[in-house]
């Protein structure tokens, strides 16, 4: 594979991924500030969707970039402690957001549609608190990737 083509799948994996999960979080903060249960779900059920689509495909494309970099560019891994410090912060925040936010975004998207269903006014308590958790767990797997792509730039 031609390095420069993987380098561009990688970077474009990279865009993608980082965008959405910083622009979802923007999207469902504004949403939550309106407190409004049916403009919340919308929110809930469009992260959801943009996750799929965008946060996803940015991981599948960041590991295929990546591996097509290591092999067309015959990297030697275990001398470059930014790749490896930079590959272990990625997988942390991989399962941050396996075991911690997704099932988060799920029981919100649940409790916000609920009360939107049935036109209450207000969500619960409980849809605060695991907005509180999701917020913070999320402010985690965001600066870690953020981290990675410095480590990734600066050998």
């Amino acid at each position: 594979m031609d390095f420069v083509f993987v380098k561009f799948i990688h970077l474009l994996g990279v865009v993608l991924f980082l965008g959405n999960i910083i622009i979802s979080a923007v999207w469902k903060n504004a949403a939550d500030r309106t407190r409004t249960p049916a403009i919340i779900a919308f929110s809930c059920r469009m992260i959801k969707i943009t996750d799929l689509a965008f946060t996803a495909s940015g991981v599948l494309l960041i590991a295929i970039g990546g591996l097509g970099m290591y092999h067309a560019a015959r990297i030697d891994l275990a001398a470059r402690f930014n790749l490896q410090s930079g590959i272990f912060l990625f997988m942390i925040a991989a399962v941050i957001w396996l075991l911690g936010l997704i099932p988060l975004q799920r029981r919100m998207a649940h409790l916000s549609h609920m009360a939107a269903k049935h036109n209450e006014p207000t969500l619960p308590d409980t849809y605060y608190r695991a907005t509180r958790l999701w917020n913070f767990l999320g402010a985690i797997a965001v600066i870690l990737p953020i981290i990675t792509l410095w480590l990734m730039l600066n050998p």
